[in-house]
């Protein structure tokens, strides 16, 4: 738990004083009791003497500790415990017996109803009073363990609300598929049960050429969404003028010079950025860190495409370098974050990257339904309905 959410949990918890209830048929005793609790500033006394009423009573006061006299009339004094044990609202209050009775079965029947301490009335103040001290102590802390968890929970809701609008905010931005006869898109972007920092998105940097790209912040929450969305932000506006965008290499220089880990909360993310010239079908490309794209080419042979480049935001200098490559008529490109692949199995082993690409290859299907069979399929390997990282996975096919 963070040191902010146990500051602002500590800081809504109730300061609880001490009460005490005690239920005795007889005037002095409540008296006498009342004398020995008079100079305890911190303890506040209350007594019932008519037994028929103790129920009522210590619903509406709440006592810290209940001492109660075993021999009363109308009700019987363990009859009372036994009612309080099985009262939502006084089922945790301490029980201290306050008994003329000294025998030993009577003690065990009085601990077997569910008291919690047994005195020989009447005790002597200074053992009294440490007794209510030492109860009252104990259940204020359940009190406010309690309270704790419900702030706790009342927070996680909260919370999880907030990663559900950001997720939501995320798939928003995200760019909706294109289908014409050069060059055609289908993706699937499933958030994981904490919002990760997966996103991508494609767009033509000029009538020629066809940019598109995916990145994956490191963590997992708000804060890696945010810089996600910053990213993409960056690669769609092109605002840099320094930076020609059709070349990879150079956007990857600028991503890391613009997003140094010590300027975004030691957050840094891995890239793959292609461009595609739709007149020459070249193929330009530059990843820092990331996965491998996988071209799938239209003979059934496959590639894969990645740069020997270090991550976006960990060095302030990095020489980021691109390659290129002709691409044939109706191949595919599938463009992925880590989350597509690394699976931990219900064994306990982890699922193989070799054995995701032979997925691709033997499942491809023009129509992209192969991605959803492989989200689906990935699930059942993992044994679990939403995976551990975000699914997020673009299929390039060239026309």
């Amino acid at each position: 738990m963070s040191q902010s959410l146990t500051n602002t949990l500590s800081s809504g918890i109730s300061d609880f004083k001490i009460k005490v209830l005690l239920v005795d048929d007889q005037a002095i005793v409540g008296e006498q009791v009342k004398r020995m609790l008079a100079l305890e500033e911190d303890i506040e006394f209350h007594f019932c003497q008519d037994p028929t009423n103790a129920l009522q009573k210590a619903v509406e006061i709440s006592p810290t500790v209940i001492l109660q006299d075993l021999v009363m009339p109308e009700v019987e004094g363990l009859t009372l415990v036994k009612f309080y044990r099985n009262h939502p609202k006084l089922k945790d209050i301490p029980v201290i017996v306050l008994s003329s009775k000294e025998e030993a079965t009577t003690k065990a029947e009085s601990f077997e109803a569910g008291t919690n301490d047994y005195l020989v009335k009447l005790p002597d103040k200074i053992e009294l009073i440490a007794r209510i001290r030492y109860h009252s102590k104990g259940y204020i802390n359940l009190l406010q363990r309690n309270e704790a968890h419900a702030a706790l929970q009342k927070s996680q809701k909260a919370l999880m609300q907030e990663l559900s609008k950001a997720a939501e905010y995320c798939v928003s931005i995200l760019p909706e598929p294109l289908n014409s006869e050069k060059i055609s898109t289908l993706w699937k972007f499933v958030p994981s049960i904490q919002l990760g920092g997966d996103m991508f998105g494609y767009h033509f940097v000029d009538d020629e050429h066809f940019a598109f790209y995916l990145l994956d912040v490191c963590g997992h929450g708000v804060g890696s969404a945010l810089l996600a969305v910053a990213a993409i932000n960056f690669l769609k506006a092109q605002k840099t003028s320094n930076i020609d965008f059709k070349k990879p290499d150079e956007v990857l220089n600028g991503l890391n010079e613009t997003f140094q880990m010590a300027d975004n909360n030691q957050l840094f993310f891995t890239i793959w950025y292609g461009v595609y010239n739709i007149n020459t079908r070249s193929l330009s490309y530059a990843s820092a860190g990331h996965p491998p794209a996988y071209l799938l080419k239209s003979n059934g042979d496959s590639e894969q495409l990645s740069s020997d480049n270090f991550i976006i935001g960990g060095l302030p200098s990095f020489p980021y370098a691109s390659s290129s490559i002709q691409i044939e008529e109706t191949a595919s490109l599938y463009v992925y974050s880590d989350g597509c692949y690394e699976i931990k199995k219900e064994s306990g082993e982890m699922w193989q990257i070799e054995e995701f690409f032979d997925f691709l290859k033997q499942n491809a299907n023009s129509d992209g339904s192969e991605i959803d069979s492989l989200h689906n399929y990935v699930k059942e390997l993992q044994g679990a309905e939403i995976l551990e990282d975000d699914f997020s996975m673009m299929k390039i096919i060239f026309g």
